[in-house]
């Protein structure tokens, strides 16, 4: 058969399958990303029908996957947004990334992988998935709740601390000395600097220049512009990733919004193909040895995010019973643990890295949602338990409603 039949035959038969898996996702209500990855490590190294001709372009609809991915969280973002939340949310930023990346720093120093495979870890049980915990979110009903600022704050942190983590392991992970890494790091948080401040002063002028009333017209500049932006800075060994959320925070107002409905559908394409890419590279066999590892540092990074979440919470004021709603909420991790750990295996520095990730993205993945659902009422039955001892008086009594999610006053959604 000719190659280029196979290769249509691959390529559809694969979007058909992320198809289909999105569909039984969502009558179900839990996140497609697990299913997505299931589906790699089934056609890729090891698996049941290993792909031939389609892979590498798999591959580059995998790149443009991530580069989508980091554009549409910048479009989320306004340059103002992201200096009011350093200035008021950083002592949070900070409680969260020392208790959630110091666990995955230590599982990598414990199973021998050296510091720099302890630094790539760090990151893939750092960063929360935004992209779950918003759907999330809007299926339970609590984007009007108090707590949801503090966790919108938390993951714009988080997104924001992208720019910096993401050039300082593409340095650590190219081989870079000392000299050579801190020029990358310097040029980076140069860049980054320099486009919050072009976008706070000039922001009106750049969404203009892109501004267009023909939704085309509008794709294909946006679109063009991000994946020019993307390959200058990952030649200027920055990352493509953050250049591409440069560019989301870059523009605003009607611009964004038009471009995010305009990318949304190419964005879960190509990401729904990153995450079959990463499970392409990444053997089945390998995952059994690696999944105790794995699970115990779910167990572990589960805990830690909720007592983030629940600090920010209680720093804020709100209630005990936001403040455990907020920590379960936080839980998920997905797409920028994938993405990180995707850039660990593409340069081969540790084999059982990519397993354990994936091992441990899909154990969360399936947990997160649940842990927004049931810690607070969790929480709130062993909590009150203890406090009543054996005669319990009905909740109301204790002066909390009976439905705190909608009787609490609902804040704006940043």
């Amino acid at each position: 058969m000719h190659s280029s039949a196979v290769f249509l035959i691959e390529f559809g038969a694969i979007i058909l399958g992320l198809g289909l898996l999105g569909r039984f996702a969502g009558r179900f209500q839990f996140s497609p990303i697990p299913l997505y990855l299931l589906a790699g490590l089934a056609f890729g190294e090891g698996g049941l029908l290993p792909l031939g001709t389609s892979e590498e372009f798999v591959a580059i609809g995998a790149e443009i996957g991530v580069i989508l991915l980091l554009l549409m969280l910048g479009l989320e973002y306004t340059a103002s947004d992201l200096v009011s939340n350093l200035k008021t949310q950083y002592p949070a930023g900070l409680v969260d990334a020392a208790l959630n990346a110091v666990p995955g720093a230590l599982m990598a120093l414990l199973l021998g992988w050296g510091p720099v495979a302890a630094v790539v870890l760090a990151g893939v049980t750092w960063i929360s998935s935004s992209g779950v915990i918003a759907k999330v979110l809007g299926d339970l009903g609590r984007l009007g709740n108090r707590e949801t600022p503090v966790i919108l704050s938390i993951l714009v942190l988080e997104d924001l601390s992208m720019a910096v983590y993401l050039p300082i392991i593409t340095a650590l992970l190219a081989g870079a000395g000392i000299a050579a890494g801190s020029l990358t790091l310097a040029i980076a948080l140069g860049v980054a600097g320099l486009v919050l401040v072009v976008a706070v002063r000039f922001g009106r002028h750049i969404s203009r220049f892109v501004s267009s009333d023909d939704p085309e017209k509008l794709l294909l500049v946006v679109l063009g512009l991000t994946l020019l932006v993307a390959g200058v800075a990952q030649q200027l060994q920055v990352s493509a990733a953050v250049g591409a959320f440069l560019v989301g925070i870059a523009l605003s107002g009607e611009v964004a919004e038009g471009a995010h409905g305009l990318l949304s559908p190419l964005r879960d394409l190509f990401a729904a193909v990153f995450f079959v890419f990463f499970g392409l590279h990444t053997d089945p066999a390998s995952i059994p040895p690696v999944l105790l590892p794995a699970l115990a540092l779910a167990v572990v990074t589960a805990g830690t995010k909720i007592a983030t979440g629940y600090w920010a919470a209680k720093r804020a004021g709100i209630s005990a019973k936001g403040r455990w709603r907020a920590g379960g909420t936080l839980v998920a991790r997905g797409e920028f643990s994938i993405v990180i750990a995707g850039l660990a295996v593409t340069s081969g520095i540790e084999p059982a890295l990519g397993p354990l990730a994936t091992a441990y993205v899909l154990i969360l993945v399936i947990l997160g949602p649940l842990t927004a659902r049931y810690t607070e009422p969790l929480a709130t039955l062993l909590t009150g338990r203890r406090n009543r001892g054996p005669s319990p008086e009905p909740s109301a009594a204790a002066g909390e409603p009976v439905r705190e999610s909608v009787s609490e006053t609902p804040h704006e959604v940043a």
